[in-house]
């Protein structure tokens, strides 16, 4: 049975990866406010995705940092926010906390990759490469289409068939174009990470089976930074989907250690 943290408090602020949106989030930001209740969670969608599908996908990770920034401002929320964010989000968490660490109290950044920090061949898997072009490429119908996602992003996840029914109809409702997708892929292609480390209250966590970022991308990162990472030994990449408990868990666990050293995250 999960214990209730009532320290972790604040604004936490959920960001996406490539071509998803807040809806794939799932149960999770409920999942985190229930574990969490003096916790605000708000949930964002990147330029090109979800609500803002009809807009085009920024070509910078620092453009789509501050279409975040200014969605917070119109929702009245100022900092200092936490920022929990996987893949492509977890590269605009850390353009946020470099260009503006005041206004971020604390990051936490799940199977997330740098241009600095992995090689082409590890931060997209090449054994996915098919998959993806089919994908992106020739596969209109939006079910199959997030049934392959859904094959190489969860491990875990024990109905993928009803799943990927419900992703479709997201799909269908705030399409993402093909051509901002290839501008995300772009994007994240070309971000390159700050010299210095970007924040000082950082948690990286990965899983050990991610089918699509190499999980030494997160090593590096850590190593690079000294910042604490724990690895999920089953997960895949979308981690929030195949185990949102252990991640709310690993959150409790490093409040508390923060508490017990004097530096309180909220």
């Amino acid at each position: 049975m999960m214990g209730v943290n009532t320290e972790v408090s604040g604004h936490w602020v959920l960001l996406r990866g490539l071509v998803r949106q807040q809806k794939h989030w799932e149960r999770f930001p409920q999942v985190f406010a229930e574990a969490f209740p003096k916790a605000r969670v708000h949930t964002l969608d990147l330029p090109g995705n979800g609500v803002l599908c009809d807009r085009p996908s920024p070509l910078s990770v620092r453009q789509m940092m501050e279409v975040g920034r200014a969605q917070l401002a119109a929702r009245g929320v100022s900092g200092p926010i936490h920022l929990l964010a996987i893949s492509l989000g977890g590269m605009v968490a850390i353009e946020w906390m470099h260009r503006h660490r005041q206004e971020v109290a604390s990051g936490v950044i799940i199977n997330s990759s740098l241009r600095d920090a992995g090689s082409l061949f590890e931060r997209l898997q090449p054994a996915n490469y098919p998959a993806i072009l089919k994908t992106m490429l020739l596969q209109r119908d939006p079910l199959s289409r997030e049934q392959l996602i859904l094959d190489i992003s969860s491990n875990l996840y024990p109905h993928k068939g009803e799943l990927a029914h419900k992703w479709a109809g997201y799909a269908s409702t705030h399409p993402t174009s093909l051509k901002n997708a290839a501008r995300q892929l772009l994007a994240a292609a070309r971000y390159r990470a700050p010299k210095r480390r970007p924040h000082d209250q950082v948690l990286l966590l990965n899983s050990a089976r991610d089918r699509l970022v190499n999980p030494v991308c997160s090593q590096r990162m850590a190593q690079r930074w000294h910042w604490p990472l724990l690895t999920h030994p089953r997960a895949g990449h979308d981690l929030p989907l195949d185990d949102g408990a252990w991640i709310i868990q690993r959150i409790q666990a490093w409040q508390q250690d923060a508490a017990r050293q004097q530096t309180p995250l909220a």
